[in-house]
């Protein structure tokens, strides 16, 4: 019966030795009376996965037998749900065990004591899907009545979205594994919640004496650790140290596996955890990431999939997107908006790409809602804090939940100020930005969003960011509807903190979007104080059509411009305005001169060499048409990590017989190409610039 999602949902903190998995097919009713339906758990009631695509249905009722299995005998039995969006109600042979408010957050029950003599009983999960979902926390699903958001927003995911299973514990219990890198970066902080008989509930039998409970904490290949535990109402936090540390990073995500073990009067608990030795700091205006400068290469990723909706169809979807995100040159994902399925973090962990995380929003202001996003911010840091790849902390977006109008009210600003310290109080090892792309607080990053459909228009509004340091850019948030945008909400200049662009993008069709995502990189790495970027979007969802990738995840026309080679660690940057894709500047003549400048985000300084070589327009550079002795005429530079480099001169000639043609400008280092970037030429106005007209080179 247990044949989707079959992987152990938590691996952060791991008691496989002791689960079931419950998910599979279940009954299903829309209202409490019948149960003619089946539903596939864990896929929302919407999807095609789930075998019933029920839209706009508020209510549900899920169903179906549980047996715990007989060597559990004399051990609690625990209920587990990932998420269900928006409230589930449980029973268990028509005992209510409990209750839960929030549709991204993971929530148990102790469901022994309803559970009948041979530990089976009848499980029954009534779930409230609001179709108002303006005051609850919900992301990007669609409301009726709709957010202000509405124009990005998708369908619905209603119901139990992320894996349910039954573990088996002891009544004195681990409840909480917390680890952090110590400040030297030798040793792993560790904090444990113990529950139970003896912790702080007291749920079950009667208190222990002291000394009867007794915690060890091993690292694979280090001494353990052995605590006694005098006060099992309080947290206990002691060190683990590391014999020769490695630290974590993309290049070698190397992890640490915890095991904690609890002994008590009740028995043995035993759950595994894992972090990596890694630190992440900022600087004046640089981020940090063990100690070194680090550049963000982000792209946005939503986490929806086809057929399956917010849901993964299996745990290689989660490997299949990294991998994508990693391929198109990108180095963080910003898991926009959702708390993602914990397994999303633990391949993430594994394969050394850096994640921004973020809860789900509201839709409007007001105290009810307001209480509901903060409600989340706790169980995420709790979930999802031991993963070295979360290196930054995201709260609200743009100003949705807060009505587009923080500036303008303080009890708002309040609410995002208030909402950074509470996250910064649980964790202050990791940047955190209040409000993302709009209308800062208080915040470790002065992050902003600029959209523009045409690289001319994105440069000049980068620029006057940037460079002529205006407080704000306009933004469009509707048909013929510009308004001003401000950094910071009351006005101020911009804190002496990391600035980066969190969101960015511009183009209608598919080659449109790679040409975009060639220039409109390009400008930001202009400025050598930035820290980063980040692309919407990783794929297509739904009606957006913005993704580096189709839906399904297959590659799209990029039209000659591969996102590896925009977003590599070296990349040539021309001083040119380009025109339109297919023609990003008009010779007339046949003669092509132009500046291009070096960009390097390596650790050391490098000697470029920009070799220009000739080939068919929008098709991407091959080493099949080689550079070999054209090295010797190229123009060289010494670059130094993180500064644009002096301009170089290109002097070149379309080649005869053609009308338009690409320039590649291969960027070799040691005999080795170690970038690519590329124009296209034409010898009269291609379509937008026929209306644009011929400018001139910047």
């Amino acid at each position: 019966m247990s044949t989707v999602r079959p992987e152990y949902p938590r691996p952060h903190f791991d008691r496989s030795h002791a689960w079931l998995s419950l998910n599979g097919t279940w009954d299903f009713s829309r209202d409490p009376d019948g149960w003619g339906e089946h539903v596939v758990v864990p896929f929302a009631w919407e999807t095609q996965a789930s075998g019933l695509q029920a839209h706009w249905l508020e209510w549900g009722w899920y169903r179906r037998e549980i047996t715990a299995p007989d060597d559990w005998s004399g051990q609690r039995i625990v209920l587990h749900f990932g998420a269900v969006h928006h409230i589930a109600t449980v029973s268990v042979n028509g005992t209510p065990v409990g209750e839960h408010e929030g549709g991204s957050t993971p929530f148990e029950f102790d469901i022994t004591d309803a559970l009948d003599a041979e530990g089976r009983g009848t499980l029954v999960v009534r779930v409230h899907a609001p179709l108002d979902k303006r005051e609850i926390v919900h992301g990007k699903q669609r409301s009726i009545p709709r957010d202000v958001y509405d124009v990005c927003a998708f369908t619905p995911s209603s119901g139990i979205w992320q894996s349910v299973w039954l573990e088996a514990r002891p009544a004195t219990y681990l409840a909480d594994v917390a680890l952090r890198p110590s400040a030297e970066l030798d040793a792993i902080e560790a904090t444990v919640s113990i529950t139970g008989a003896t912790g702080a509930t007291g749920s079950a039998g009667s208190p222990h004496s002291p000394g009867s409970v007794r915690l060890t904490a091993t690292v694979a290949g280090e001494q353990p650790v052995t605590v006694e535990v005098t006060d099992p109402t309080r947290p206990l936090s002691f060190r683990l140290p590391i014999t020769a540390p490695r630290l974590w990073s993309p290049a070698d995500p190397h992890l640490y596996e915890v095991t904690v073990t609890l002994e008590s009067t009740d028995g043995t608990d035993r759950v595994g955890a894992a972090t990596g030795l890694r630190s992440v700091q900022t600087d004046g205006d640089q981020i940090l990431l063990n100690g070194e400068r680090l550049y963000v290469r982000g792209v946005l990723d939503q986490g929806y999939w086809p057929r399956t909706g917010i849901t993964a169809p299996d745990d290689q979807a989660f490997v299949t997107d990294l991998e994508a995100a990693r391929a198109a040159g990108f180095n963080l994902v910003r898991k926009h908006l959702k708390l993602e399925d914990p397994r999303f973090l633990y391949h993430a962990d594994r394969l050394g790409m850096l994640v921004w995380a973020e809860p789900a929003s509201t839709g409007i202001f007001t105290p009810a809602a307001v209480a509901r996003f903060e409600a989340q911010i706790e169980p995420m840091v709790r979930r999802d804090g031991n993963h070295p790849s979360v290196v930054i902390w995201g709260l609200y977006n743009e100003e949705w939940g807060l009505d587009w109008d923080v500036p303008g009210d303080p009890a708002k600003q309040e609410a995002t100020r208030r909402a950074y310290e509470m996250l910064k109080d649980l964790d202050a090892s990791r940047p955190a930005v209040d409000d993302s792309g709009w209308s800062h607080v208080a915040t470790d990053l002065v992050d902003w969003h600029i959209y523009d459909e045409y690289p001319d228009g994105w440069a000049a509004k980068v620029r006057t960011l940037l460079a002529d340091g205006k407080p704000g850019f306009p933004v469009p948030i509707g048909p013929g509807v510009l308004v001003e945008k401000v950094l910071m909400a009351d006005g101020r200049p911009a804190p002496a903190v990391p600035n980066l662009n969190s969101e960015f993008g511009g183009g209608l069709t598919s080659v449109e979007r790679g040409w975009n995502l060639r220039w409109q990189t390009l400008e930001l790495r202009r400025y050598d104080g930035l820290s980063g970027y980040v692309w919407t979007e990783l794929y297509d969802i739904e009606h957006e059509t913005a993704g580096i990738y189709a839906f399904d995840r297959t590659a799209k026309d990029d039209g000659g411009n591969p996102p590896s080679e925009t977003n590599a660690v070296t990349v040539a940057i021309p001083d040119v305005t380009p025109l339109a894709p297919g023609c990003d500047f008009v010779a007339a003549d046949g003669a092509v001169e132009f500046d291009v400048r070096i960009s390097h985000h390596g650790s050391e300084p490098v000697e470029v060499t920009v070799v220009p070589v000739w080939g068919p327009a929008l098709q991407p550079y091959t080493a099949a048409q080689g550079f070999g002795s054209e090295v010797g005429s190229g123009r060289s530079a010494k670059v130094r990590p993180f500064r644009l480099s002096e301009p170089l001169r290109i002097s070149e000639r379309i080649p005869s017989g053609v009308d338009v043609a690409r320039l590649h400008l291969v960027l070799v280092c040691a005999g080795e190409v170690v970038g690519h970037t590329s124009v296209d030429a034409a010898t009269r106005p291609v379509g937008r610039t026929a209306i644009d007209g011929n400018p001139a080179a910047r």
